[in-house]
């Protein structure tokens, strides 16, 4: 486990999992640069777990997406001057301009972000433009009709699960290392390698169901979280027939995202997924000029005075 940034008296750290030579390497060319810089402004650590948080011959060990559950419990071991995590997923990217996201937060809650109930995009309209962009410019073996719309009722029954109100992008989760240390790795052990679920054996729906039924969930703003795939399919559905084959007009259409958000999340499997790959996004000067200008703008009063019929020159 790697310490990156020291947290400094916050004692609050953004934290990942990137195991295997190609994870570390795309997170540290693609992601990292936005993410230190976040971090060097709001004061905040940098962690990354390389290797796995516990032995892989041991009958509960599953897949990195699980490990996000044993940090708590490392960090605590490792690194006792931690107080708070925000773990991401390494394909995220961050606007360094963005408010921290231990403002507000709760240490005794465990702060998620619904896609289900707070997104600002019509739910099934931006899924079903999803579906059919994908069918019609990926391949069209891609189905329009699948578990893309599936309803929380029948998402939680097909893993055996009570249902809960509510659905989270488990990429992401805010908890604090004294609360939650325990209850954490007590849910990590509670289901073993064989699990199955809708995500490939990851842990989605059981860590949003675990969190949920033991009444735990803050519920964050969804620019913390905004979804790539959403975004693209609402906002820049050409990009859908281009592609990579123009990385500039990428850059520019994940910039734009990241202007209204603060954390980007490039979650799925599909080819939009991995456009958090495009080189130097947020890297130009006069795009960091703008943002941070535009940040400084957000926090002025304005008047509303008016100041007379203004003309395009």
């Amino acid at each position: 486990m790697k310490v990156m940034i020291d947290p400094g008296p916050s004692g609050n750290v953004i934290a990942t999992i990137a195991i295997g030579e190609a994870y570390y390497h795309a997170w540290e060319s693609c992601a990292l640069p936005t993410w230190r810089l976040y971090c060097e402004r709001h004061g905040l650590g940098l962690v990354v777990a390389d290797d796995d948080l516990i032995a892989r011959d041991n009958p509960v060990w599953k897949k990195a997406t699980w490990q996000k559950l044993l940090l708590a419990d490392t960090l605590r071991r490792v690194a006792p001057a931690v107080t708070s995590v925000c773990y991401i997923d390494t394909d995220f990217l961050v606007n360094p301009w963005a408010p921290s996201i231990f403002d507000g937060y709760n240490p005794s809650r465990i702060g998620m972000v619904s896609f289900r109930h707070n997104t600002p995009y019509p739910l099934e309209a931006v899924l079903r433009r999803m579906a059919f962009l994908r069918h019609s410019q990926y391949s069209n073996s891609y189905p329009l009709d699948s578990s893309l719309f599936i309803s929380l009722e029948r998402l939680y029954a097909f893993h055996g699960l009570p249902a809960q109100p509510d659905e989270a992008c488990a990429g992401l989760l805010v908890f604090n290392v004294t609360h939650h240390a325990d209850v954490m790795r007590g849910w990590f052990g509670k289901y073993d390698q064989r699990i199955e679920s809708v995500t490939g054996g990851g842990d989605q729906t059981h860590v949003n169901y675990e969190v949920q039924n033991a009444g735990l969930v803050q519920w964050l703003d969804y620019r913390f979280q905004a979804m790539w795939t959403l975004e693209m399919a609402w906002k820049y559905p050409f990009l859908y027939e281009s592609r990579w084959n123009d990385p500039a007009l990428v850059r520019a259409c994940v910039e734009g995202s990241l202007f209204t958000n603060y954390f980007l999340h490039f979650a799925g499997s599909w080819h939009e997924s991995d456009m958090w790959q495009v080189a130097d996004v947020l890297g130009s000067p006069e795009v960091q000029a703008r943002f941070a200008a535009f940040q400084a703008y957000e926090q002025t009063p304005v008047t509303g005075e008016p100041v007379g019929v203004i003309k395009g020159v």
